[in-house]
């Protein structure tokens, strides 16, 4: 083979290289984690999440109601709406840094009677 011919494939690859690099980079960086959470099922005071553990960054959180009561979902300083049967809403929110994240449903009463957890960020 040719060193011209080398010296062209070189140039070739770290084109191809210094294309791909940033374009995987930023769709990496932009994709949030999402959790599932329903509310009022299996019982009517639960919550039920896809995960309990998450790497920090942004995280949306996907609530759903489906217990016969109005419910919300509020977790580092974030609430969705109150929340009818049927009726769901997205929260994102971003964990700056690792460890317990207490999250709850602050209608009066429902976090007492077991409407609450603690989700982790590592």
């Amino acid at each position: 083979m040719s060193k011209i011919r080398v010296f062209t494939l070189g140039l070739v690859a770290t084109g191809v290289l210094v294309w791909a690099l940033p374009a995987t980079a930023h769709r990496t960086a932009a994709k949030a984690t999402v959790v599932t959470v329903t509310a009022g099922k299996p019982s009517e005071f639960r919550f039920t999440l896809s995960t309990k553990t998450v790497k920090h960054g942004a995280v949306t959180f996907k609530v759903t109601s489906k217990g016969a009561l109005p419910h919300d979902f509020k977790i580092n300083g974030k609430t969705t709406k109150l929340l009818s049967g049927g009726q769901s809403q997205s929260l994102t929110v971003t964990f700056a840094k690792a460890g317990k994240y207490p999250y709850q449903c602050t209608v009066t009463g429902h976090a007492a009677a077991g409407m609450k957890g603690v989700l982790t960020v590592t």
